[in-house]
């Protein structure tokens, strides 16, 4: 990369990461399947940013949604393949953040 430029798929994998909540969805998700309530009340989102940013993921095929004959109805969200190749760089982040972000500059 010596002409300054950035590459294309970089600069989209940041502009996926990059919608807000998307990656602590994905990181809450490294745990396994989880319904939507779960998500929900861990994370602290709202049910409708939360809906937006699954769809989002389904549609990347980061996440699959999985619909289960019952009653009620029954529905988990998981990582597919795609979504859990992003557990290194995440678990990296982490570790980058328990040793370099300083709690008196949170937000």
């Amino acid at each position: 990369m010596n002409d300054k430029t950035i590459c294309p798929r970089f600069e989209s994998a940041l502009d996926i990461l990059n919608k807000r909540w998307t990656g602590l969805i994905i990181f809450q998700l490294l745990e396994g399947p989880q319904r939507f309530s779960h998500i929900e009340s861990t994370i602290g989102i709202s049910g409708r940013v939360l809906s937006e940013r699954l769809k989002d993921l389904e549609k990347q095929c980061i996440v699959n949604r999985k619909v289960y004959n019952e009653t009620p109805v029954r529905i988990e969200y998981e990582l597919t393949d795609k979504g859990r190749a992003l557990e290194p760089v995440l678990k990296n982040i982490q570790q980058w953040a328990e040793t370099w972000v300083d709690n008196e500059t949170l937000i």
